[in-house]
């Protein structure tokens, strides 16, 4: 509920900076190359969410960021079948998938067991598993379109549903990626621009106790521009993360009501 359908969505873009103009990877002769969606280099998608998406599950969100729409469903917690082998913590639970129709090329919904992987290692960190001991929580992310950044999307809704299912938690769980384009830096990238990266970088993090859950690099980064690179998804994460609460607390003020 942090925007509201037919109303201009929030925006979790970082500190204004020096943006630069030019597209080599793309065509080099293009000096004035601007990003296919029209944002500027440093600029994120507006973000829309919204809390109880999914009345069956203990707690339940949705997110929009540009053409990217994800819902996450959160269960329990409730009694573990391996109740003996984790008697001291709970047991968190996290699965990924994909619908059928959430990419351009049609039936290929699966699950994603790297993205699940990289869920559980994002929110683990971030939950007090010892408030439920021998029980499980899980988490079930679907992907109802990729529009680009699919994980950071999934990973940041599934932080606010286990909050809408009362879960507790050291802070809430934002994530921002972002692509190295040639020279240029391009935060929250969509699909085209992840299909022509040279380099890619997520960070997911807690941004009220400035603690890094997961830091995933791919490419290759010199010194200067990884550190402007982490400045930047840290920056928008600590925005994103206002947004989240926000919606939290609208989703509370109307349950009162």
């Amino acid at each position: 509920m942090a925007g509201k359908p037919g109303t201009t969505p929030t925006t979790y873009s970082p500190s204004p900076t020096t943006q630069k103009t030019r597209r080599p990877i793309f065509n080099e002769n293009d000096v004035d190359w601007v990003r296919p969606d029209g944002r500027g280099f440093h600029q994120c998608r507006p973000a829309f969410f919204r809390t109880g998406a999914v009345n069956a599950a203990s707690g339940s969100a949705y997110a929009e960021f540009g053409n990217t729409k994800v819902i996450v469903s959160v269960f329990g917690p409730r009694e573990s079948k391996k109740a003996m082998m984790y008697s001291d913590i709970g047991r968190l639970n996290c699965s990924v998938s994909y619908t059928t129709f959430a990419t351009p090329v049609r039936g290929q919904g699966s699950e994603h067991k790297d993205f699940s992987s990289m869920l559980h290692k994002s929110l683990e960190g971030a939950i007090i598993l010892e408030t439920f001991p021998k029980t499980t929580v899980d988490v079930f992310a679907l992907v109802l379109e990729s529009g680009g950044s699919d994980l950071p999307v999934v990973i940041s809704c599934a932080s606010l549903a286990l909050a809408d299912a009362g879960i507790l938690m050291h802070d809430l769980v934002a994530s921002v990626s972002l692509s190295c384009l040639g020279k240029n830096l391009v935060i929250d990238p969509i699909l085209e621009e992840e299909s022509y990266q040279d380099g890619a970088l997520l960070i997911t993090c807690m941004p009220s106790r400035y603690e890094v859950t997961q830091l995933t690099v791919t490419g290759e980064w010199s010194t200067p521009k990884i550190n402007e690179g982490m400045q930047l998804c840290l920056d928008a994460c600590s925005k994103l993360a206002k947004i989240m609460r926000s919606c939290l607390k609208e989703a509370t003020s109307t349950s009162q009501e």
